[in-house]
This record gives C-alpha cells, sequence and structure tokens, in this order.
C-alpha cells in the first residue's frame, strides 16, 4: 500500500515538474476586468447658472370702457391674436353724437357773437376817431369781444371733448397680443374705468421670464452683462427638453433679504409660442465660456476617501487612480481644473471590479 502512494505522489512531482511556465501563468493571472472607456476631451464649455421661472406677458393690459354706454358690438373671438388700433368692440354712440353736435352747434352760434362783435368795434372805433362815439363806448365794445372770444375758445374745448368722447365709442386694442375671455357681452351697460374691464391682452411676441438665482451669483451676472447680451435657454419641467432661447434683460434692483436671492427678467421671442404666461420653465443663464477646458463625463468621476478621482487607462492596459479637481460641472459633463491634461483615457463603466493596477479589457465608448 505505502509503495502506491509512493508511486503516485512521484508521478504528481514529476507532472509539476515538466508543466510549461505558460500554462503556470495562464493558470495563476487574473482575468483582464472588462470596462468602457472614453479620451479625455478638450472643448469650450458654457457655464450655466440655473433657477426656476415662472412665464410673464411682455406687456398686459386690461381694456376698459373711457365712456359709459351700452356694448353694440364684441368684435374680436377669444385668444385671437390682434395689433394696435385693431376694433374690439363698439359702444352705442348715439348720445356721444348728439353730445358733439351740440357742441359744434353752441361753438358756431358764439363764434357769430364774436364775429358781430368784432365788427361793432371796428365801426365805433372808426366814430371814435371822428368824436362821433365815445371811448367807454369803444372800450365796452373791447371788453364783449374779449368775453365772446374766451366763450369761442371753451367751445372748442368742448367740441374736441364731444369728439374724443364719440372716438371713445370704438374699443381699439393699444398693443399687439392674445385677448382673452371677454368679461362682457352685446348689451351690457359698461361704466367707464370698470375695474372688470372688457378683456384682457397679453402681449406674448415677445415673451419674458422671471427667475431667480442666489445673491451671490450676481456678481457673475454683471460681469456676463458687460461683455454683451447674456444668453438664457429655457428647458421644461425635466431640465432635459430645450423650450426656448432667450436674452437676460435685467436683474431687479433689490435682492430679496427674505430669501437670499436676486430676481432677473429675460426676453424670449417665443415666435412658435412654446412659452405661455403662467407656465413654470426651468432657466439656465450663461454666464461665461470656458475656452478649450478638459472635460470628462460625469460617470466617470468617483469619490473616493480623499475626495475626487479617475480611473486613467495606462499603456499596459492596467488602471491607475487619478485624483482630480472639478472647477464646473452640469448634468452631463464635468471641467477637469487639476488632474489631467487633456490626452488620457478613463474609465467610463465598470469601475466597481477596479482597484489601483488592475488589468483591464477596454472597449471604446
Amino acid at each position: 500500500m505505502f509503495a502506491t502512494l509512493g508511486v503516485a505522489a512521484a508521478a504528481i512531482l514529476v507532472g509539476m515538474q515538466f508543466r510549461s511556465p505558460a500554462e503556470s501563468e495562464t493558470t495563476h493571472a487574473p482575468a483582464a476586468v472588462p470596462v468602457t472607456i472614453i479620451k479625455v476631451g478638450r472643448s469650450d464649455v458654457p457655464v450655466f447658472a440655473n433657477g426656476i421661472g415662472t412665464v410673464q406677458p411682455y406687456r398686459t393690459v386690461v381694456v376698459k370702457a373711457r365712456v359709459t354706454g351700452t356694448i353694440d358690438k364684441i368684435a374680436f373671438t377669444e385668444g385671437q391674436e390682434v395689433k394696435p388700433n385693431d376694433l374690439l368692440a363698439t359702444i352705442d354712440p348715439r348720445p356721444y353724437a348728439a353730445a358733439f353736435a351740440q357742441a359744434q352747434a353752441k361753438q358756431a352760434a358764439d363764434q357769430a357773437l364774436a364775429t358781430n362783435d368784432e365788427v361793432n368795434l371796428k365801426r365805433d372805433s372808426s366814430l371814435a376817431a371822428n368824436s362821433y362815439a365815445s371811448k367807454q363806448q369803444v372800450d365796452n365794445d373791447m371788453a364783449t369781444m374779449r368775453e365772446l372770444q374766451a366763450n369761442v375758445a371753451a367751445d372748442k374745448a368742448a367740441v374736441d371733448t364731444a369728439a374724443l368722447n364719440l372716438s371713445f365709442c370704438n374699443i381699439t386694442s393699444p398693443i399687439s397680443g392674445v385677448v382673452g375671455f371677454q368679461q362682457v357681452n352685446a348689451g351690457n351697460l359698461v361704466q367707464a374705468g370698470d375695474s372688470q374691464g372688457i378683456v384682457t391682452i397679453n402681449q406674448v411676441h415677445p415673451i419674458s421670464v422671471v427667475f431667480t438665482l442666489p445673491e451671490d451669483t450676481l456678481p457673475a451676472v454683471q460681469a456676463a452683462m458687460a461683455h454683451g447680451k447674456a444668453r438664457v435657454l429655457a428647458f421644461a419641467d425635466d431640465n432635459v427638453t430645450q423650450i426656448s432661447a432667450g436674452t437676460l434683460l435685467t436683474p431687479s434692483n433689490t435682492i430679496n433679504i427674505s430669501t437670499g436671492t436676486i430676481a432677473l427678467k429675460a426676453i424670449f421671442p417665443n415666435l412658435d409660442n412654446r412659452l405661455w404666461p403662467g407656465q413654470f420653465v426651468n432657466a439656465h443663464l450663461e454666464l461665461s465660456v470656458q475656452s478649450n477646458a478638459v472635460t470628462v463625463p460625469i460617470e466617470a468621476i468617483q469619490h473616493g476617501p480623499n475626495g475626487l478621482y479617475v480611473y486613467v487607462v495606462k499603456s499596459d492596459d492596467k488602471v491607475a487612480n487619478q485624483p482630480i479637481t472639478v472647477g464646473y460641472q452640469n448634468d452631463k459633463i464635468a471641467v477637469v481644473a487639476t488632474g489631467l491634461n487633456g490626452d488620457e483615457k478613463v474609465v467610463l463603466n465598470g469601475q466597481s471590479r477596479l482597484q489601483n493596477g488592475t488589468m483591464v479589457a477596454a472597449k471604446s465608448s
């Protein structure tokens, strides 16, 4: 029995002695970890400050009657786009036409009296020059003429007022915009200056967005405005879908001390009507552009006890833990301030099985 065991042990030793080096390496070398890699890039990266905003009309007007009367006609359709001086409604003009005619008639009567007094003044002045009329008579004629001329001037003002009131019977749009829901119907009696109004018009071409940013961004905002019109992008609720692009008009002249924020207003052409009053949007204000910046995707960055790092793939297909610092980042890329020079390859996916010196089987993204 012991002889048999000895022979078996000798056979094992002989087998080990005659195994090839390649077979030994294959047996003990760890398998390469499959990863996806990407080359570090350089690009011009716009730096944005993001805030939540509300779409507001560029201008809004509540159209009110300027004279009291009965609505004869509503000349607009709800939701219609109108231009300045487009007819919106008419008020029964007959009382105002009568007042205008009455004012004209009184002006004509007073003008006739004034003309007659001018004739009397000339005649009496001629007679007084030849001592056929008293100076007192001439003075009376002069006073009467001035009084009648004042009456004519007042009559002219009354005619102008009556004409203006008559013109107010045609209610027109003061701005370009979209009309809302009508507040009165034909046949309703409206009062001059009624707070409810007839309709509200909102100007939506262009349209504005008011959004807020932390107060400590104000210096960067002012610097961006000093270099020209700062670009503002409006995004949907998902903060991914861009709706429109515009420019910054102005920051508010006051910081909100209760929230530590400042409001800003941006203007958008809105020719496609994708922005609408009352809509909530995510506003991205471009503060600057970092030229030729070293960038990596957010997914490549790892968080360690000593800070941020990436796995750099070396020429021998082994990875090295490379510490980095990030100057600016958005939801897609990060600008690397230190740690990379722009020509490395870094691991994008598969970092969970890596450590410093791990052999990888790299596949480009």
